[in-house]
């Protein structure tokens, strides 16, 4: 007799549903994965067949482990970059996906420690375990979040924080040759955030291994490194992983920017970043462009540098202030890199070879050098003291180099060079020295007075630190009013310029 068709449908899906429910409950449970295969390795690339799923940067695992980021989904094949030596990846090997894009662990106990791109220490302590872990690629916050950048950032050199102010939630490019002590500032800014709340992180993107240590030191001995993060990468380390670091410095600081904090974030260097960043491209096949970089290298800059900002109190009022590095070679300024990073950020900082050959440290070229938030960050006492030094600065800097041409000069050009020979004097700064806001518009205040133009020029560092501390000690209440966020009446511009001029006297007296 033959079974009629509704019976057999309904035998067949009670059938299907045992084995289904048998396979819910099997142990371990049946998933689905995409697995490809490695057909080529070199360079610290990775190009796979399969993986028809895969996602831009998501993170993938090739051979026996080996952290990997697609980059380039190709219609036959995936570009792989990947975040470590794979020795024993060949052709061949097997390549998953996790399904998870690449991020890095936040939180307060990654300060004072130093770790590489991904969160692992470096240090020889315990693992870092964060309250979180932040994709190291997200979207910078929308223009309607932001607020404008008002509050100084001093990095407590004289030469920058009277005439090329930062501001909290700036970013503030550095640029020069190698060996012009571009990573100094940046060292100093971060000693000088010692007591002030702020939180710092210094992003170390192909460096050598001696200076990452030494820049590590420095900060442990003036008790720096408590409040700051290192993220490490060495020259010798995959591209992938310098190509990261940035990214994971910048996603490490916002966890503290969006819970109120304040955040200065230093890469050194960028010019390394978008080195890595080449390689990676030429190995992936990518076009060439202008000095063979590919054409999205400002793109790579832009998205990163766009992160830094200050937050509106309805965000928490938090900001991330940016300090990237970036070398030039020949003074040449109009390369690629330097003018993608000028066009992106918010001023630069240029240190000229010149002037540190002549022993004028930082040598900061005031002339090519530029704020473009300006004097809106600075103390009112700073403006009042040197709202005019700059031009002043850079018309003597002229007439200087033109004076050398000239044999006979009138007393009013005389009097003009060596007025500005001692304000120089006054700029210079030793290397670990950051000098209080108070103190440093005291001294400005002296050397645009012309208090020191009857000295000797190698007289004005031992007079600025002798009026220093003179005025550290007997007139608090005026010095406490400068950093206060007062106007500096001439009353008591008058009272402290008198002061200075007594204490210089006492010491000439003796």
């Amino acid at each position: 007799m033959k079974t009629p068709p509704d019976t057999l449908q309904r035998a067949l899906g009670e059938a299907f549903s045992v084995f289904e429910e048998a396979v819910r409950k099997s142990e371990p449970r049946l998933r689905p994965e995409e697995i490809g295969v490695v057909v080529f390795l070199g360079g610290g690339i990775v190009r796979a067949a399969g993986l028809p799923g895969v996602k831009y940067e998501e993170l993938v695992v090739v051979g026996d482990g080996v952290p990997g980021l697609a980059f380039a989904l190709d219609p036959h094949e995936v570009g792989i970059v990947l975040l470590e030596d794979a020795p024993s990846a060949k052709a061949g090997s097997t390549v998953r996906r996790t399904g998870r894009e690449v991020d890095v662990p936040v939180g307060e106990s990654l300060l004072g420690r130093v770790v590489d791109p991904l969160g692992r220490p470096l240090d020889g302590g315990e693992p870092v375990r964060g309250v979180q872990r932040f994709p190291m690629e997200r979207a910078a916050p929308a223009i309607m979040d932001r607020d404008p950048v008002t509050v100084p950032l001093q990095t407590g050199l004289k030469v920058v924080d009277a005439l090329i102010p930062i501001g909290r939630g700036q970013r503030e490019l550095i640029l020069g040759d190698r060996q012009t002590g571009k990573t100094a500032i940046a060292v100093d800014a971060v000693i000088n955030q010692r007591g002030k709340d702020v939180v710092c992180i210094y992003c170390a993107v192909g460096q050598r291994a001696s200076s990452v240590a030494k820049v590590i030191d420095d900060l442990r001995r003036r008790d720096a490194l408590a409040y700051s993060t290192v993220v490490v990468t060495e020259g010798n380390d995959p591209p992938g992983m310098q190509y990261l670091a940035p990214y994971a410095a910048t996603a490490m600081g916002e966890y503290f920017m969006e819970h109120g904090r304040d955040v200065l974030v230093i890469y050194d260097d960028l010019t390394q970043h978008a080195r890595a960043y080449r390689e990676i491209s030429l190995l992936l096949r990518r076009p060439p462009g202008r000095e063979a970089y590919p054409g999205d290298v400002f793109y790579i800059h832009s998205r990163l540098l766009e992160r830094a900002t200050h937050l509106s109190r309805d965000r928490g009022g938090g900001s991330l202030t940016a300090l990237p590095i970036v070398e030039t070679q020949a003074q040449q300024l109009s390369a690629y890199i330097p003018t993608n990073l000028i066009s992106i950020t918010d001023g630069q900082i240029y240190l000229s070879p010149t002037l540190f050959r002549k022993g004028v440290l930082p040598a900061v070229d005031v002339g090519r050098s530029v704020s473009r938030v300006g004097g809106k960050t600075q103390l009112p006492a700073y403006r009042a003291v040197a709202g005019d030094l700059r031009l002043s600065y850079s018309q003597f800097e002229e007439l200087e180099s033109f004076s050398r041409f000239g044999t006979r000069l009138d007393e009013e050009t005389r009097k003009t060079l060596e007025h500005g020979r001692r304000v120089r004097e006054v700029f210079k700064q030793k290397q670990y020295d950051p000098i209080p806001a108070d103190e440093q518009i005291a001294v400005l205040l002296a050397a645009v007075e012309g208090v020191f133009d009857d000295l000797a020029v190698d007289a004005v560092a031992d007079s600025e630190r002798l009026i220093r501390e003179a005025l550290r000690n007997r007139h608090e209440s005026v010095m406490r009013k400068m950093v206060s966020g007062d106007k500096l009446q001439d009353e008591e511009r008058r009272e402290l310029l008198a002061a200075i001029r007594e204490t210089l006297s006492s010491k000439n007296g003796a």
